[in-house]
């Protein structure tokens, strides 16, 4: 049975991840760079491709891994309507409170970069701000509800943002 239920949540994660990561941190930043180029006047260099891939393709990982976390450790998805029913602190979580939202971030920020685009990196300002928002005003005051005193403690020993480089053990 517990099978049959990770798959289902893995799931309900993949139609989320779709609809929301991907929308906010893939298509909306895509259709503004299709929407605002330039002629032809800026090409991005092959190292700034290449920075580009790299936000992108560590950007989609951060989040991927912390998805099959919420979905296999936490029995949830990062969706705040079927959120875990576990804490998870462990995994990139060890070193930073919010790493699905950097990974979001990294991805609007390679597309960015590979435009050369003040337009997506407003738009990333812009999400940036609603992230910080949501997590002061919702998730965290939500967390303290559900976990207490464990989540306390987590967040005692792990900064919200700015990731350490020792995981906390």
């Amino acid at each position: 049975m517990r099978v049959g239920k990770v798959l289902w949540v893995l799931f309900k994660t993949t139609v989320f991840t779709a609809l929301v990561p991907g929308t906010v941190g893939f298509w909306v930043p895509y259709r503004i760079r299709q929407g605002t180029r330039a002629p032809d006047v800026l090409i991005a260099s092959a190292s700034e491709v290449g920075l580009s891939y790299f936000l992108l393709i560590a950007g989609a990982a951060i989040y991927l891994w912390c998805a099959w976390d919420f979905s296999v450790k936490g029995m949830g998805t990062p969706a705040p309507i079927d959120a875990p029913k576990n804490l998870v602190i462990n995994g990139l979580y060890r070193f930073v409170r919010n790493p699905m939202y950097l990974g979001v971030s990294c991805m609007i920020l390679s597309q960015a970069l590979v435009g050369w685009s003040l337009e997506i990196l407003f738009y990333l300002a812009l999400v940036v701000i609603a992230f910080n928002l949501f997590v002061r005003l919702y998730e965290e005051p939500h967390l303290r509800k559900i976990f207490g005193e464990q989540y306390l403690e987590y967040c005692r020993r792990v900064p919200r943002w700015t990731p350490r480089f020792r995981p906390v053990q």
